[in-house]
This record gives structure tokens, C-alpha cells and sequence, in this order.
């Protein structure tokens, strides 16, 4: 038996050609396909999910959008939770408790009047009227003026809001220095008032002018520390007065005292 063989065969198919890639792996294939698409089904999903949230908050805003504010007379739709961005929702809330605070303030300075009266002030009748006139006009015209507007300012993220913000806002930090200072006949019961109650032995009248002055100083250091903040992030955001009268232009000034 012959143990001779060809040094020129080959084992290979002559069909094979040698400079042909390797196939690639079918199961790595087959997991990335796999890993794409699941991929793509979570998103889809987190869409829906997504879609859903805001489709109940719209639903919510629906039912009871302008009806639970004030709680005794509902007339707008007021919900920090449900409207401003989360990263702003601390700021309007303290804007909003400081408001609450003016709004206190101005039924104990009503109050401290009517005592400055019975103390036998010979101002006191006009302080009474004045503090009254106050507790009526102020509460509504702060709330309309400067903090509605800024709450949507941050809702919505518009110039014009700022601007109303800026201006009321400013006419209010100069009324508060004003009430703090408590001049006589001006209807309130601030640092001069309060001193002269104290003076007279009026003590009632006298400790209900401390708690007012308190009041007054509060709520006018609290505007004015968030009114430099408020204009910063303004200015970070790139509000400008062009932007503003465009807004103006197409949304009239009406819309920048509601939710609409």
C-alpha cells in the first residue's frame, strides 16, 4: 500500500473563496436587535406614561380651573403645584405667604386704627377711614397687580408678566416703607403712630401698632429680597421689553391678570 500523497491537494472546496469575510455571528446579532427594540418599546412607554400625566392635570385644570380661589368666593384657579415648574414652586410659594402676611397685616392695622380712635386720637377718625379704605383696595390690587402676574410669569414664562411685575411690584416695596413709617392721619397704625400710642398710655392700641409695624417691615423686606431675585432670573432668561410688547400686541393686557 502506497503511503505517497499529493502535496498540491487540498482539502477545501475549490467553491470557497478564501478572501471572503467571515460571516458575523448570528446571536450577537439577534441581541442587539433585541436590545433595540426594548429600547424603543420603554420610551414608548414613558410617552404614554407622560401623556397620561398631562392629560389628568389637564382634565383636573378642566374641572376646576377657575373656581378654588378664595376658598370662600372661588373666582380664579390658583395651584403653585399644578402650575409653576418644579424648580420655581419655592419662590411663588414664599411670594404667595408673603402676600398672605400683607393681607394680615392690613386687618391688624384696620384694627390697631379703630383703638387709635377710642385712645382719643384727634387723627384717628381719618386713620380709621384710610385703613379701611387699605384692607379693601390694597388686598385686591396687590394680588391683581403683582403677585398674579409674577405667578403666571413663571407659569408661562413670558416677558410682559415681569414687567407688570416689576412696576406694581415696585409701587408696592414704596408703600410699604410709607405704612412702615406710620404717619399720622395716613390710616396706619406704623412706627410714628405706635409711638405716639405708647406716649398716650394707650396700650392696646399701642401693642396692636408693634404687631402692625412687624407686619409691614415683614412683608416689605420679603419683597424686596425676591424682587432682586425675581429680576435676576428675568435677566438670566432673556426677558426684554421687545419681547414684551410683542406679547402685548398679541395677547392684550387682560390676559396677564388670568390663567388664560
Amino acid at each position: 500500500m502506497s503511503t505517497y500523497q499529493n502535496p498540491f491537494a487540498s482539502s477545501h472546496s475549490l467553491d470557497t473563496n478564501p478572501f471572503d469575510d467571515p460571516a458575523p455571528p448570528q446571536s450577537s446579532s439577534h441581541a442587539a436587535e433585541a436590545a433595540r427594540l426594548e429600547e424603543l418599546r420603554r420610551r414608548e412607554q414613558d410617552l404614554e406614561r407622560r401623556e397620561q400625566e398631562l392629560t389628568q392635570k389637564a382634565e383636573h385644570i378642566r374641572k376646576h380651573g377657575r373656581n378654588n380661589w378664595p376658598p370662600f368666593f372661588p373666582l380664579i384657579f390658583h395651584s403653585i403645584q399644578d402650575e409653576i415648574p418644579e424648580a420655581s414652586r419655592p419662590l411663588v410659594t414664599r411670594l404667595y405667604q408673603l402676600w398672605l402676611v400683607l393681607a394680615l397685616t392690613l386687618i391688624l392695622n384696620m384694627v390697631a386704627c379703630i383703638f387709635v380712635l377710642l385712645a382719643g386720637s384727634s387723627d384717628g377718625g381719618k386713620d380709621l377711614g384710610a385703613s379701611i379704605g387699605y384692607l379693601v383696595f390694597i388686598s385686591a390690587a396687590s394680588f391683581l397687580l403683582w403677585y398674579r402676574p409674577i405667578y403666571n410669569g413663571y407659569m408661562k414664562e413670558q416677558s410682559l408678566y415681569y414687567y407688570f411685575y416689576f412696576f406694581f411690584g415696585g409701587f408696592h416695596l414704596l408703600f410699604s416703607i410709607y405704612m412702615i413709617i406710620g404717619i399720622p392721619s395716613t390710616g396706619s397704625a406704623g412706627l410714628i403712630q405706635t409711638i405716639q400710642m405708647y406716649a398716650r398710655h394707650a396700650w392696646v392700641a399701642a401693642v396692636l401698632g408693634t404687631v402692625t409695624t412687624v407686619g409691614w417691615t415683614i412683608q416689605g423686606l420679603g419683597n424686596a429680597f425676591y424682587y432682586r431675585q425675581i429680576y435676576a432670573h428675568h435677566t438670566a432668561a432673556g426677558h426684554s421689553m421687545e419681547k414684551a410688547k410683542a406679547e402685548l400686541a398679541t395677547h392684550g393686557a387682560k390676559a396677564y391678570f388670568t390663567r388664560g
